[in-house]
């Protein structure tokens, strides 16, 4: 039994540290930048399609980058 309690505090250490992965995440390195640019250039607020040239990034990853950095407050 107490074997059983220790991995489930390690399972809540591994998801903390997900967590902070995540949010580094939104570190964007400039070829990934520029692609994104172009394809939202193209394809507009598609972000599953531009998801889908940038292995390893959601279509949520990538929509938050661009609000974050592109966005207007109109």
């Amino acid at each position: 039994m107490a074997d059983s309690e220790h991995s489930s505090s390690d399972d809540t250490y591994v998801d903390s540290r997900e967590e902070t992965s995540q949010e580094s995440k939104l570190e964007f390195s400039d070829d990934e930048e520029t692609l994104i640019i172009r394809m939202y250039n193209l394809v507009g607020e598609r972000w599953s399609l531009i998801a889908g040239r940038i292995p390893g990034r959601t279509a949520e990853e990538i929509e938050k980058y661009w609000n974050s950095r592109y966005s207007t407050s109109e």
